[in-house]
């Protein structure tokens, strides 16, 4: 494996789209939070410090019983250009807070891409795992068995009470974070967002962007994870995210099914036009061209655009990404630069079948 691996192809195994009701839940997320017992926070730690949890999780990765899961490629942060980390967080596989620790930040790599383990973000370890479609507890089984074979070699900040000690509060307790990325047109189109935004906040969810916390919720894609991190089990945690998001996936597929009986040639007309403006359009900013790729993509889930792969588009959902198009073109580009490439490339997936 290589860092070029990792930065040119667009596609990670969790955009794939082969997952179950991959028509409405682009990915499921699991994320766990861990500290090493006698080190300081990232937040305290010096430089050598940030050096020393590197070293001793990156032995811990070593072990045979990892490397029967995948292979990992350990890259630093530090020595990745602010392009190169750019394009890791746009395709999530870094946050963006780990791309902003240039100087002691590392993240170790499955082949697939569907493992990321950050070192020294807001806590010591992140592990994440990231499956296509609704698969939530299968990215918790993993993350649960990475977890164990880790805690094996680690002495964690454990308190019996209050559970994994974490930098910030609200990880505090299991340290577990488990969100799904759903695409929700028909109930944007609707107006039936808000409402169901309110009744999720009030189960101890959250809604967020495609990029997590302070994200915008472009293309209709939202995330929604826990809240609620302590006084409950994993499962229990889990089981919540996963009775609500089927609900969600009910609703979502109803109000389509109601837009065909009631407004299909209005849809039609939405459908086709944003498809026309992709395929033609000499320019585009990355608003609306999540905007239009979403509506694309709802024609297609409901078979009004055919010959178009839903996987296709989500790889333009990274491509046009300004880090992907300024890594793409050797490049840094202007925002007007950007634009004109975003449209050719646009216009060039949509025509290649």
């Amino acid at each position: 494996m290589s860092l070029d691996r990792f930065l040119r192809n667009p596609i990670s195994e969790w955009m794939s789209g082969a997952g179950p009701e991959s028509d409405i839940v682009i990915s499921s997320r699991l994320r766990l939070a861990r500290n090493l017992r006698n080190h300081p926070f990232p937040l305290l730690e010096t430089d050598s410090e940030a050096r020393a949890v590197v070293d001793e999780i990156s032995r811990a990765l070593n072990q045979e019983a990892i490397k029967k899961i995948s292979k990992f490629e350990l890259i630093e942060i530090e020595h990745l250009s602010e392009l190169q980390r750019r394009v890791l967080v746009e395709k999530h596989l870094i946050s963006p807070n780990l791309a902003h620790e240039s100087r002691r930040g590392a993240v170790s790599l499955s082949e697939n891409e569907a493992i990321s383990i950050m070192i020294n973000e807001e806590d010591h370890l992140r592990i994440q795992c990231l499956y296509p479609g609704f698969q939530i507890y299968e990215a918790w089984k993993m993350a649960n068995q990475i977890d164990d074979l880790l805690e094996q070699k680690l002495e964690y900040a454990f308190d019996e009470k209050r559970g994994y000690l974490t930098s910030c509060p609200t990880n505090v307790g299991t340290g577990i974070r488990a969100s799904v990325m759903l695409h929700l047109p028909a109930l944007v189109i609707t107006g039936q967002i808000n409402r169901i935004i309110s009744a999720i906040t009030q189960v101890g969810l959250t809604v967020r962007g495609i990029y997590g916390e302070g994200s915008e919720a472009l293309g209709n894609l939202f995330q929604i994870s826990n809240q609620i991190t302590l006084g409950q089990t994993e499962e229990d945690i889990i089981d919540n995210l996963q009775g609500v998001v089927n609900q969600i996936i009910d609703h979502e597929r109803q109000f389509r099914k109601n837009l065909l009986l009631e407004s299909k040639t209005k849809l039609e007309d939405r459908v086709g036009r944003s498809y026309g403006i992709l395929s033609y359009a000499k320019i585009m900013d990355s608003k609306e061209a999540m905007q239009r790729l979403s509506d694309v993509r709802l024609g297609i889930d409901l078979a009004m655009i055919k010959g178009v792969s839903s996987t296709i588009l989500n790889e333009l959902m990274v491509l046009t990404q300004p880090g992907f198009l300024q890594l793409d073109a050797g490049n840094v580009l202007t925002p007007e630069e950007r634009d004109v490439r975003r449209a050719t490339i646009i216009r060039e997936r949509l025509t290649k079948r």
